[in-house]
């Protein structure tokens, strides 16, 4: 029972950080319609920011996750208003090269300003809690509460405020939703700053775990895809009930199976439920 509780520690601390940064990845299609390859460098700039924050300028580890998650979050704009805002009327083509070129630009960047080495970025949080005979890092703990947080408080944004409603509209009806008032490109600029901001704060979150390095986005951003694709593009309750799935299946299989197939198991359960339910999980979500 121990270890059963250990894997269902592991999974809400993956499952946490998946969900976050599918949230952010999901609120961008439901604008563009076009899935944002550059979101894998955003969570990488992310995790950079605040590792230099912390180790450059000695900056506590919770106004470096602020710091980051505002930095990341005007890269998100930036990238908005001046490469997908251009290609808002382009084929979905285009806007989807435009992403990988942000990609490639953001990883180049990265690695000319602090080099290919991988960096650890450390954490005040390193203490760890004995919880009924569970080993519990007190890094994981507060990953599962802030994750979680964070989800609580981007459904009541979402929900129950006017801007909030505003990106469900552009979601639905982007042309009907400029015709009764709403400002499009505020919204656009709104909705990519967001994202930024949940995938710097996703990544330093788990880079104390993890270690800091160019390409980290990769896989995590495959995997939320992967997630997206099986909570229902667009959905918001799809993108964490898929990070969770994931999250889960990682913990479970890496530990019942093998370590060597963990990465692998998000796309043979992509491949099981999309075989099930084309359409996804929630794709009443985005609507």
């Amino acid at each position: 029972m121990e270890l059963f509780l250990q894997q269902v520690l592991n999974g809400l601390t993956l499952g946490g950080i998946y969900s976050l940064v599918a949230l952010g990845l999901t609120l961008v299609y439901g604008i563009l319609h076009v899935p944002n390859f550059a979101h894998g460098a955003f969570y990488m700039a992310g995790a950079f920011v605040s590792w230099h924050l912390m180790a450059a300028w000695g900056w506590n580890y919770w106004v470096a996750m602020a710091g980051s998650a505002v930095a990341v979050a005007m890269i998100g704009v930036l990238s908005e208003r001046l490469v997908f805002h251009p290609l808002r009327k382009a084929s979905g083509l285009h806007p989807m090269i435009a992403a990988i070129g942000v990609l490639l630009f953001l990883e180049a960047g990265a690695q000319a300003i602090w080099g290919a080495d991988f960096h650890r970025m450390q954490t005040p949080y390193n203490g760890i809690i004995d919880l009924a005979g569970v080993t519990a890092p007190v890094q994981r703990l507060l990953i599962i509460a802030a994750a979680f947080v964070l989800m609580v408080v981007l459904h009541l944004f979402l929900t129950k405020t006017v801007m909030g409603s505003t990106i469900i509209a552009m979601a639905q009806n982007r042309d009907g939703a400029s015709l009764v008032g709403i400002d499009a490109n505020r919204v656009a600029m709104l909705t990519f700053a967001i994202s930024g901001m949940l995938a710097a704060i996703a990544a330093t979150l788990y880079a104390p775990i993890n270690l800091v390095y160019p390409a980290m986005g990769h896989l995590v951003i495959t995997k939320a895809f992967v997630i997206i694709i099986l909570g229902g593009m667009g959905s918001v309750p799809g993108a964490i009930i898929g990070g969770l799935i994931i999250g889960f299946a990682e913990s479970f299989g890496a530990f019942y199976i093998s370590t060597d197939y963990k990465d692998i198991i998000a796309f043979v359960l992509l491949v099981a439920i999309l075989s099930v339910r084309p359409q996804g999980l929630f794709t009443k979500g985005a609507h």
